[in-house]
């Protein structure tokens, strides 16, 4: 049986420690701030990038390097015989096409998943890997099982200020100042293509309670008959955040219900305030 290590970046909103409690391997994603190369999780907090956010910087995403990815691929080698890497979600980023060229040079030892997810529905694939992993699944196996199943993840998420949604251009600047003054709220659905329009609705409670009617939908129509992950994402207050828990786990009582924190590399396009929500079928 060989012996599988997990390996994925950080738009899974995992901390290094909260990985090293898991045993996975964390890649950083990068992103350029004025033109200077941070990493999620090395050398700048949440704070200090939406504080660069809000004065007007320059914001940029982009991937991990060659050479970065394949030094942690090497690391987990050293002490297991494969490696299943768990990348951003290819309809968002071109960090999973890059992998899977690098991985061509391993012989097989690395298997780059395609998991279409992101931040807390990307943390469930790694939940789901890590439990195949521990049934003695190989390698190949898992990114199989993983890719097949891809798609049972859907999460919403509204946010709290558009300024970020339309410097990036995902709102016409038009758009954006109708919707302040209406005090318009976006709920956006994501199921592995692109984040998309779900609602608008007025004012962040209503967007709240469109994302809890949504995910009862989803189960219902869904994920009513098979064992399944709750979750609640955020950016930024996390007061604010942790009443968003309360009232969303108070909705689906009996359940856990998993809070998170959005990665940085999310952030970057949404700014703070943003509160999200999300079901995954559990393998």
């Amino acid at each position: 049986m060989p012996k599988v290590a997990i390996v994925a970046d950080t738009n899974c909103g995992l901390t290094r420690k909260e990985a090293e409690k898991l045993g996975v391997y964390l890649v950083p994603m990068p992103f350029s701030i004025n033109y200077k190369t941070y990493h999620e999780g090395v050398d700048i907090t949440e704070k200090e990038l939406f504080e660069l956010m809000e004065s007007g910087a320059e914001v940029r995403t982009s991937q991990p390097s060659p050479a970065d990815v394949c030094d942690i691929w090497d690391k987990a080698l050293e002490t297991h015989d494969e490696v299943v890497y768990i990348p951003m979600s290819s309809a968002l980023s071109s960090t999973c096409a890059s992998a899977v060229a690098l991985a061509a040079d391993y012989d097989g030892k690395v298997q780059v998943v395609d998991n279409r997810r992101l931040s807390v529905t990307h943390y469930s694939s790694i939940l789901d890997a890590i439990k195949l992993m521990e049934y003695g699944t190989d390698a190949e196996e898992i990114k199989k099982i993983l890719e097949k199943h891809a798609l049972e993840a859907p999460i919403y998420v509204t946010v709290n200020n558009l300024e970020h949604l339309k410097k990036g251009g995902r709102i016409t600047p038009a758009a954006a100042g109708i919707a302040t003054i209406l005090n318009l709220k976006p709920v956006l659905y994501y199921h592995g293509d692109k984040l998309d329009s779900y609602k608008k609705v007025r004012g962040m409670e209503k967007a709240k309670l469109a994302m809890i009617d949504a995910i009862k939908k989803e189960i219902e129509e869904t994920y009513k008959y098979t064992n399944y992950r709750l979750f609640v994402a955020y950016s930024g207050d996390k007061k604010e955040a942790e009443k968003w828990h309360k009232q969303f786990a108070h909705e689906f009582p009996g359940r856990e219900v998993i809070m998170h924190h959005l990665p940085l590399s999310l952030c970057c396009h949404v700014g703070d305030g943003v509160l999200g929500a999300a079901v995954a079928k559990m393998l």
